[in-house]
Protein backbone atom coordinates (compact mmCIF):
# COMPACT_ATOMS: atom_id res chain seq x y z
CA UNK A 1 0.00 0.00 0.00
CA UNK A 2 1.08 3.54 -0.64
CA UNK A 3 -0.06 6.39 0.73
CA UNK A 4 0.15 9.61 -0.44
CA UNK A 5 2.70 12.57 -0.58
CA UNK A 6 0.44 13.99 3.15
CA UNK A 7 0.72 10.11 3.92
CA UNK A 8 -3.00 9.67 4.21
CA UNK A 9 -4.36 5.73 3.08
CA UNK A 10 -4.87 5.79 -0.93
CA UNK A 11 -8.91 4.93 0.34
CA UNK A 12 -8.85 8.36 2.48
CA UNK A 13 -6.10 11.10 1.08
CA UNK A 14 -9.40 12.33 -1.12
CA UNK A 15 -11.79 12.54 1.41
CA UNK A 16 -9.10 13.98 3.99
CA UNK A 17 -8.80 17.44 1.56
CA UNK A 18 -11.86 18.39 2.65
CA UNK A 19 -11.56 17.82 6.53
CA UNK A 20 -10.69 19.83 9.10
CA UNK A 21 -7.63 19.44 11.98
CA UNK A 22 -10.33 20.02 14.41
CA UNK A 23 -14.09 20.45 14.73
CA UNK A 24 -14.84 20.66 18.44
CA UNK A 25 -14.27 23.89 20.52
CA UNK A 26 -15.82 26.58 22.89
CA UNK A 27 -16.96 28.27 19.78
CA UNK A 28 -18.49 25.44 17.61
CA UNK A 29 -19.51 23.30 20.39
CA UNK A 30 -23.17 25.14 20.96
CA UNK A 31 -23.65 25.06 16.86
CA UNK A 32 -22.47 21.12 16.73
CA UNK A 33 -24.89 20.62 19.55
CA UNK A 34 -27.90 22.48 17.74
CA UNK A 35 -27.73 21.27 14.74
CA UNK A 36 -27.55 17.85 15.92
CA UNK A 37 -30.56 17.86 18.58
CA UNK A 38 -32.35 19.07 15.35
CA UNK A 39 -31.09 15.99 13.64
CA UNK A 40 -32.36 13.86 16.30
CA UNK A 41 -35.99 15.16 16.15
CA UNK A 42 -36.21 14.55 12.57
CA UNK A 43 -34.71 11.03 12.60
CA UNK A 44 -37.04 8.67 13.79
CA UNK A 45 -36.74 5.13 13.69
CA UNK A 46 -39.12 2.45 14.06
CA UNK A 47 -36.94 -0.78 14.72
CA UNK A 48 -35.08 0.68 18.05
CA UNK A 49 -36.23 0.59 21.02
CA UNK A 50 -35.85 3.32 23.56
CA UNK A 51 -35.63 3.15 27.02
CA UNK A 52 -34.20 5.26 30.13
CA UNK A 53 -31.82 4.64 32.65
CA UNK A 54 -32.27 6.02 35.86
CA UNK A 55 -28.97 7.58 35.89
CA UNK A 56 -30.66 10.32 33.26
CA UNK A 57 -29.60 8.61 30.39
CA UNK A 58 -30.82 6.46 28.02
CA UNK A 59 -30.64 3.56 25.43
CA UNK A 60 -31.13 2.65 22.33
CA UNK A 61 -31.83 -1.29 21.71
CA UNK A 62 -31.33 -3.04 18.18
CA UNK A 63 -31.83 -6.77 18.52
CA UNK A 64 -30.75 -9.74 15.85
CA UNK A 65 -32.58 -11.24 13.18
CA UNK A 66 -33.46 -15.26 13.04
CA UNK A 67 -31.23 -15.99 16.06
CA UNK A 68 -32.29 -19.18 17.88
CA UNK A 69 -32.12 -18.53 22.12
CA UNK A 70 -30.25 -15.66 24.12
CA UNK A 71 -28.30 -13.65 21.90
CA UNK A 72 -24.78 -12.35 23.23
CA UNK A 73 -25.03 -8.41 23.77
CA UNK A 74 -22.65 -5.40 22.89
CA UNK A 75 -22.70 -1.60 25.33
CA UNK A 76 -22.08 0.34 22.50
CA UNK A 77 -20.51 3.85 23.58
CA UNK A 78 -21.00 6.81 20.99
CA UNK A 79 -18.09 9.29 20.20
CA UNK A 80 -17.23 12.99 20.57
CA UNK A 81 -15.18 13.97 22.76
CA UNK A 82 -16.90 13.77 25.67
CA UNK A 83 -18.79 16.98 24.50
CA UNK A 84 -21.07 16.28 21.28
CA UNK A 85 -22.51 13.41 20.09
CA UNK A 86 -25.82 11.10 20.73
CA UNK A 87 -26.51 7.69 20.69
CA UNK A 88 -28.62 7.80 17.32
CA UNK A 89 -25.69 8.65 14.98
CA UNK A 90 -24.68 5.26 15.58
CA UNK A 91 -27.79 3.35 14.50
CA UNK A 92 -26.52 2.41 10.89
CA UNK A 93 -23.30 1.37 13.20
CA UNK A 94 -25.16 -0.53 15.94
CA UNK A 95 -27.95 -1.99 12.85
CA UNK A 96 -24.31 -3.41 11.42
CA UNK A 97 -22.95 -4.78 14.33
CA UNK A 98 -26.20 -6.36 15.53
CA UNK A 99 -26.32 -8.59 12.17
CA UNK A 100 -22.99 -9.30 11.56
CA UNK A 101 -22.19 -10.51 15.15
CA UNK A 102 -25.96 -11.78 15.66
CA UNK A 103 -25.90 -9.70 19.08
CA UNK A 104 -28.24 -7.33 20.68
CA UNK A 105 -26.84 -3.94 20.81
CA UNK A 106 -27.62 -1.51 23.65
CA UNK A 107 -26.05 2.12 22.73
CA UNK A 108 -25.74 4.38 25.51
CA UNK A 109 -27.16 8.20 25.03
CA UNK A 110 -24.94 9.33 27.67
CA UNK A 111 -25.15 12.73 29.41
CA UNK A 112 -22.69 14.96 27.63
CA UNK A 113 -19.56 17.25 29.35
CA UNK A 114 -19.13 19.75 30.12
CA UNK A 115 -22.78 20.36 31.59
CA UNK A 116 -22.28 17.05 33.28
CA UNK A 117 -18.64 16.13 34.06
CA UNK A 118 -17.48 12.78 35.18
CA UNK A 119 -18.88 10.59 36.83
CA UNK A 120 -21.96 11.65 34.72
CA UNK A 121 -21.49 9.49 31.44
CA UNK A 122 -20.01 6.49 32.66
CA UNK A 123 -22.52 6.26 35.43
CA UNK A 124 -25.14 5.91 32.29
CA UNK A 125 -23.10 3.24 30.95
CA UNK A 126 -22.30 1.05 33.48
CA UNK A 127 -26.19 1.31 34.33
CA UNK A 128 -26.47 0.13 30.78
CA UNK A 129 -24.47 -2.60 31.77
CA UNK A 130 -27.07 -3.14 34.17
CA UNK A 131 -29.77 -3.17 32.29
CA UNK A 132 -28.23 -5.48 29.67
CA UNK A 133 -27.76 -8.01 32.48
CA UNK A 134 -31.44 -7.98 33.03
CA UNK A 135 -32.84 -7.61 29.56
CA UNK A 136 -34.78 -10.87 28.03
CA UNK A 137 -33.47 -12.24 25.00
CA UNK A 138 -29.54 -11.81 25.92
CA UNK A 139 -27.23 -14.64 27.15
CA UNK A 140 -25.80 -13.18 30.17
CA UNK A 141 -22.41 -14.35 30.11
CA UNK A 142 -21.57 -12.98 26.67
CA UNK A 143 -21.58 -9.00 27.11
CA UNK A 144 -18.86 -7.47 25.68
CA UNK A 145 -18.34 -3.59 26.00
CA UNK A 146 -17.44 -1.15 23.50
CA UNK A 147 -17.20 2.08 21.65
CA UNK A 148 -15.21 4.89 19.53
CA UNK A 149 -13.29 7.29 20.26
CA UNK A 150 -14.54 8.84 23.81
CA UNK A 151 -17.35 5.59 23.48
CA UNK A 152 -13.33 3.56 23.58
CA UNK A 153 -12.63 5.75 26.89
CA UNK A 154 -15.50 5.24 28.75
CA UNK A 155 -15.70 1.58 27.49
CA UNK A 156 -12.22 1.11 29.12
CA UNK A 157 -13.21 3.45 32.37
CA UNK A 158 -15.97 1.01 32.44
CA UNK A 159 -14.07 -2.04 32.13
CA UNK A 160 -12.07 -0.75 34.95
CA UNK A 161 -15.27 0.12 37.44
CA UNK A 162 -16.63 -3.38 36.25
CA UNK A 163 -13.31 -4.57 38.03
CA UNK A 164 -12.97 -3.07 41.18
CA UNK A 165 -16.83 -3.35 41.77
CA UNK A 166 -15.82 -7.06 41.38
CA UNK A 167 -18.59 -7.56 38.77
CA UNK A 168 -18.87 -10.06 35.96
CA UNK A 169 -15.78 -9.28 33.31
CA UNK A 170 -16.85 -8.40 29.90
CA UNK A 171 -16.08 -10.89 27.32
CA UNK A 172 -14.54 -8.03 25.69
CA UNK A 173 -13.31 -4.39 25.43
CA UNK A 174 -13.95 -3.52 21.53
CA UNK A 175 -12.02 -0.02 21.60
CA UNK A 176 -11.80 1.88 18.06
CA UNK A 177 -9.49 4.48 18.05
CA UNK A 178 -10.31 5.03 22.12
CA UNK A 179 -9.87 8.27 23.81
CA UNK A 180 -7.53 7.03 26.86
CA UNK A 181 -5.13 9.79 27.98
CA UNK A 182 -5.36 13.41 29.21
CA UNK A 183 -2.02 14.01 28.99
CA UNK A 184 -1.66 14.15 24.67
CA UNK A 185 -1.25 17.10 23.69
CA UNK A 186 -1.09 18.63 26.93
CA UNK A 187 2.06 20.48 26.43
CA UNK A 188 1.20 21.95 22.65
CA UNK A 189 0.68 20.43 19.37
CA UNK A 190 1.59 17.34 18.46
CA UNK A 191 4.24 16.23 16.43
CA UNK A 192 1.85 15.34 13.59
CA UNK A 193 -0.57 18.02 13.71
CA UNK A 194 -0.31 18.94 9.67
CA UNK A 195 -1.95 15.57 9.66
CA UNK A 196 -4.36 15.25 11.62
CA UNK A 197 -8.43 15.44 10.77
CA UNK A 198 -11.22 15.75 13.11
CA UNK A 199 -9.93 15.70 16.87
CA UNK A 200 -6.76 17.69 17.21
CA UNK A 201 -4.25 18.63 20.62
CA UNK A 202 -6.40 21.78 21.09
CA UNK A 203 -9.69 19.33 21.05
CA UNK A 204 -8.29 17.20 23.04
CA UNK A 205 -7.54 19.03 26.07
CA UNK A 206 -11.05 21.04 25.68
CA UNK A 207 -12.96 17.70 25.59
CA UNK A 208 -10.93 16.39 28.80
CA UNK A 209 -11.20 19.60 30.83
CA UNK A 210 -15.30 19.36 30.57
CA UNK A 211 -15.08 16.01 31.62
CA UNK A 212 -13.27 15.85 34.26
CA UNK A 213 -14.40 18.57 35.80
CA UNK A 214 -13.16 19.58 39.19
CA UNK A 215 -12.51 15.68 39.59
CA UNK A 216 -8.19 13.89 39.61
CA UNK A 217 -7.39 12.80 36.29
CA UNK A 218 -5.47 9.70 38.53
CA UNK A 219 -9.04 8.64 39.41
CA UNK A 220 -10.56 8.73 35.92
CA UNK A 221 -8.28 8.33 32.88
CA UNK A 222 -7.58 5.01 31.74
CA UNK A 223 -3.70 5.66 30.70
CA UNK A 224 -3.14 7.00 34.53
CA UNK A 225 -4.39 3.13 36.03
CA UNK A 226 -1.48 1.98 37.62
CA UNK A 227 -3.01 -2.04 38.08
CA UNK A 228 -4.81 -2.95 34.66
CA UNK A 229 -4.68 -6.38 36.01
CA UNK A 230 -7.75 -8.24 35.89
CA UNK A 231 -9.35 -6.53 33.05
CA UNK A 232 -11.75 -7.84 30.04
CA UNK A 233 -9.36 -8.84 26.98
CA UNK A 234 -9.27 -5.65 24.63
CA UNK A 235 -9.39 -5.40 21.15
CA UNK A 236 -7.91 -1.89 20.39
CA UNK A 237 -7.85 -0.49 16.27
CA UNK A 238 -6.33 2.86 15.38
CA UNK A 239 -4.83 4.75 12.47
CA UNK A 240 -1.10 6.12 12.21
CA UNK A 241 -2.59 9.68 11.94
CA UNK A 242 -4.43 9.44 14.60
CA UNK A 243 -3.64 12.20 17.62
CA UNK A 244 -4.73 8.83 20.06
CA UNK A 245 -2.21 6.16 17.80
CA UNK A 246 0.31 6.87 20.17
CA UNK A 247 -1.09 6.61 23.49
CA UNK A 248 -3.66 3.73 22.49
CA UNK A 249 -0.48 1.35 21.28
CA UNK A 250 1.05 2.53 24.85
CA UNK A 251 -2.28 1.17 26.63
CA UNK A 252 -2.46 -2.20 24.71
CA UNK A 253 1.57 -2.50 25.80
CA UNK A 254 0.26 -1.90 29.69
CA UNK A 255 -2.20 -4.31 28.73
CA UNK A 256 -0.03 -7.21 27.68
CA UNK A 257 2.57 -6.60 30.44
CA UNK A 258 -0.82 -6.76 32.75
CA UNK A 259 -1.39 -10.20 31.30
CA UNK A 260 -4.59 -9.13 29.85
CA UNK A 261 -5.39 -10.59 25.76
CA UNK A 262 -5.26 -7.70 23.83
CA UNK A 263 -5.32 -7.53 19.82
CA UNK A 264 -3.87 -4.00 17.76
CA UNK A 265 -4.82 -3.08 15.31
CA UNK A 266 -2.88 -0.23 13.33
CA UNK A 267 -4.65 1.62 9.93
CA UNK A 268 -1.91 2.79 7.87
CA UNK A 269 -2.61 6.73 7.04
CA UNK A 270 -6.00 6.54 8.77
CA UNK A 271 -6.90 9.54 10.43
CA UNK A 272 -9.42 9.79 13.70
CA UNK A 273 -13.30 8.69 12.67
CA UNK A 274 -11.72 7.64 9.14
CA UNK A 275 -14.57 4.86 9.18
CA UNK A 276 -17.34 7.15 10.07
CA UNK A 277 -16.41 9.92 7.75
CA UNK A 278 -16.22 7.29 4.84
CA UNK A 279 -17.68 4.05 5.33
CA UNK A 280 -17.69 2.71 1.83
CA UNK A 281 -14.46 3.19 2.11
CA UNK A 282 -12.39 -0.36 1.85
CA UNK A 283 -10.40 0.31 4.05
CA UNK A 284 -13.07 1.24 6.23
CA UNK A 285 -14.94 -1.51 5.63
CA UNK A 286 -12.36 -4.05 6.58
CA UNK A 287 -11.78 -1.98 9.82
CA UNK A 288 -15.13 -3.04 10.89
CA UNK A 289 -14.81 -6.46 9.83
CA UNK A 290 -11.52 -6.71 11.87
CA UNK A 291 -14.09 -5.48 14.90
CA UNK A 292 -17.00 -7.94 14.13
CA UNK A 293 -14.52 -10.82 13.98
CA UNK A 294 -12.86 -10.13 17.37
CA UNK A 295 -16.49 -9.77 18.25
CA UNK A 296 -17.79 -13.39 16.98
CA UNK A 297 -14.61 -15.07 18.31
CA UNK A 298 -15.40 -13.24 21.55
CA UNK A 299 -18.64 -14.67 21.73
CA UNK A 300 -17.36 -17.77 20.53
CA UNK A 301 -15.40 -18.55 22.62
CA UNK A 302 -17.96 -18.44 25.73
CA UNK A 303 -20.75 -20.23 24.27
Amino acid sequence: MTVDEHGFHPDLARTARFLPRSVVGPRTLPVIRLVQNGMARVQRAADVEVRSLSTGGAVRIFRPDNVAGDAPALVWMHGGGYLIGKAQQDDALCRRFSRNAGAVVVSVDYRLAPDHPFPAALDDCHAAVALVRELDGVDHSRIAIGGASAGGGLAAQLALRIRDNGEPTPVLQLLVYPMLDDRTGADGASSMEDSLRMWSSTSNRYGWAGYLGAADPADVVPARCDDLSGLAPAWIGVGTLDLFHDEDLAYAQRLRDAGISCEIETIPGAFHGFDLVNPTAPVSREFFRLQTAALRASFEAQS
